[in-house]
Formats: structure tokens, C-alpha cells, sequence
């Protein structure tokens, strides 16, 4: 069985919002909007993707986005519900969803071995002072030590520095939690499982991708700024 333990406090209202195809985080009561942290990150070193892209070409690289997406997702909910201790056998949604299954069950002694006292799962934050927003997988902690942790799907096994917008992704989330509750979060945790049958586990020091997070959030509203001036 997995421990609950939520942090004092309560979260802000917001509500996810489209605005010219990112996405953004309105804040219910002030009306303030940020930028997801995705969105953010959308727009980073994204030569590799654009070139991808173009080799398979729009219908295929479209096809397996939305492959890529929907499994992501089932494990997700997998992965969500197990935290919360319910049995996903017993669930009908899941009997047929056969390779999210066979992923789930990868990362299940993963789950069972290194996470306890769950502090928040599936959460909206936002931070006002880095002005960006999003949702966060997992705060719970890993091996014994309170983390930011990020559940992904892959079809096959990645290397570190491909992925180094998770890791910066994960340090905003960190951010986002500390303003909030007033408890600081080092360790960032992506957890990589894959079709080929593997879990691979990456720890990281948020401390090491702040300068990045703060970059890529110039970067992306000066990318707006820029749009905007098209436009005109």
C-alpha cells in the first residue's frame, strides 16, 4: 500500500487554455495566464524533431504522435490509479489496452520498490516568479527522499541527453512546488518506460538545469514577442 501524505496548503484554481495552438494556465481568481512548461519547451531544440518529421513525412510523423500519445496516456492512468492503491485488473477500460498493460507492468516493481508518501499526483501548478505553469506527474518520495517525479513512454530506451528537457521540466515543477508549499524539492526523477521491455531510471539535481528553465522561458516569450510582431 502507498502513504498519502498531502502538504498544507492548497493549490490555486486554474484552468487549461489553447491560445494560438500552446498551451497556457489561467489562474481563476487573478485571471493571470502562463505558459505550460510544455509549451515552453515545445520550442526548444526542436531541429531534431523538425527533421524527423520531414524524413518520415507529415502523415506518418502525425500517426505516430498520436500512437505515442495515447499509450503515454493509458500508462499514465495505469500508473495513477495503482498509486492510489486501486487494483487496474478490476478496471474494463484497461482489458483491452494490451501493450500499455505489458508497459505498466514493466514499471510496477519500480513503483513498488522506490516511491512512498505520495504528497501530490496529477497537479496543476504555476510559479509567478519564473511565469510558467503545468502538471505535474508525481511528488511523492523516492527512495526516501522527497522528488519531483515524471512518468514517460518510449518505444525504445533513451539516452541522457536526449532528454534533457524532461530534467528541466521536472526543475519547474520543483520550483512550482516550493512557492507554493514552502518545501524545497532537489531530486528530479524521470522514470523511461519502454515497448522493448525495460525501465530506466534517471536522478537529476534540479540545481544543475535552473539556468536552462530560465532561458527557455525568455526564449519563449521572446518567440511570442517575435509571432506577435509578424502578425502585425
Amino acid at each position: 500500500m502507498f502513504i498519502h501524505k498531502q502538504p498544507t496548503g492548497e493549490l490555486p484554481p486554474l484552468k487549461a487554455k489553447n491560445v494560438d495552438g500552446k498551451r497556457f494556465y489561467e489562474h481563476i481568481e487573478t485571471k493571470e495566464k502562463y505558459p505550460s512548461i510544455t509549451s515552453v519547451l515545445s520550442i526548444r531544440q526542436k531541429e531534431g524533431l523538425l527533421e524527423w518529421r520531414k524524413k518520415v513525412g507529415e502523415e506518418v510523423a502525425n500517426h505516430v504522435m498520436i500512437q505515442s500519445a495515447n499509450r503515454g496516456t493509458a500508462v499514465h492512468n495505469m500508473v495513477e490509479d495503482h498509486l492510489n492503491n486501486l487494483d487496474i485488473n478490476e478496471n474494463e477500460k484497461y482489458k483491452k489496452q494490451f501493450l500499455p498493460r505489458m508497459m505498466f507492468q514493466v514499471l510496477k516493481p519500480v513503483l513498488e520498490k522506490h516511491i512512498n508518501n505520495i504528497s501530490l499526483q496529477e497537479a496543476q501548478m504555476y510559479s509567478s516568479d519564473y511565469t510558467v505553469a503545468g502538471r505535474v506527474d508525481c511528488i511523492a518520495e523516492f527512495d526516501g527522499e522527497l522528488s519531483i517525479i515524471d512518468f514517460k513512454t518510449s518505444k525504445g530506451e533513451k539516452q541522457e541527453d536526449w532528454i534533457e528537457n524532461y530534467f528541466i521540466q521536472g526543475s519547474a515543477y520543483a520550483e512550482m512546488y516550493e512557492e507554493h508549499f514552502g518545501t524545497p524539492i532537489n531530486q528530479i526523477v524521470i522514470l523511461v518506460v519502454t515497448e522493448e521491455g525495460t525501465t530506466q531510471v534517471f536522478k537529476k539535481n534540479k540545481q544543475d538545469y535552473l539556468p536552462k528553465l530560465k532561458e527557455a522561458i525568455e526564449n519563449f516569450y521572446k518567440w511570442i514577442e517575435d509571432n506577435a510582431k509578424k502578425s502585425n
